[in-house]
């Protein structure tokens, strides 16, 4: 494998440099870079990032966001999470409008946006074909997951963005020890899973189009869920 999960980071700048350079799983491989080549036609005369794609945000977060993947004409175009599609559109407002980023659009790296006590990432590294990363890509990708969280040690809320982004904290908090409820509660907008150490588990649907255009995530409801997030952090 070009790059090495199970290596030992000094920081995340170090992860991130050996992140962009795995090409562990040949299908995901195979796929962000052919959306790279053949581009979306509104992007046609844009480089397409077509790599691996490592966090954003604030070393020091007490906030870290979990997603599912990089969207493949959004964070495989532009390099940064959430960045360049209508699902960053609909987080990077509500984050701005908490206090944590310091603008409500996320367009490219360079655009002037920086997150302060938030960090964002996801759970699977490679745009994935259709959304779906395959059990095996997931596992692969999950000690990535886990180095960077590890890193990331001012965590107090870890907001998860979808099933898919909650089980995989989920199971980074149960291989490093963290005492967990069982059996582990079931994912909902807006569940709360106390953790050791005043730590706290918080879940939302996935700001996907496929959520926000059928309703079944509103404005309203994700400036809640993020507003519950910052009631935590106030409380820690």
């Amino acid at each position: 494998m070009i790059g090495d999960a199970d290596a030992t980071f000094g920081d995340l700048s170090d992860l991130g440099a050996s992140l962009v350079a795995c090409r562990s799983c040949a299908r995901l491989v195979a796929w962000r870079e052919q959306v790279a080549v053949e581009k979306r036609a509104a992007f046609r005369d844009e480089e397409y990032w077509g790599k691996p794609v490592a966090g954003f945000g604030d070393p020091d977060a007490r906030l870290v966001v979990v997603g599912l993947a990089p969207a493949a004409h959004g964070a495989n175009r532009t390099g940064r999470m959430f960045t360049g599609d209508r699902s960053g559109e609909w987080l990077y407002r509500a984050l701005h409008r908490a206090g944590f980023a310091s603008q409500p659009t996320s367009e490219r790296p360079g655009d002037g946006l920086r997150l302060s006590g938030a960090w964002i990432t996801s759970a699977v590294k490679c745009a994935p074909p259709e959304n779906r990363p395959t059990i095996g890509e997931r596992d692969r990708c999950h000690r990535w997951l886990c180095s960077e969280l590890a890193l990331l040690d001012h965590a107090v809320v870890y907001l998860s963005l979808g099933s898919f982004g909650y089980a995989a904290v989920w199971r980074y908090l149960a291989e490093s020890g963290a005492p967990l409820p069982r059996p582990r509660p079931r994912f909902a907008h807006g569940l709360e899973v106390p953790l050791a150490g005043g730590r706290t588990l918080l879940a939302s649907f996935h700001p996907s189009q496929q959520n926000t255009f059928t309703g079944r995530l509103t404005v309203a409801m994700l400036d809640d869920v993020i507003e519950q997030a910052r009631h935590l952090l106030a409380a820690s």
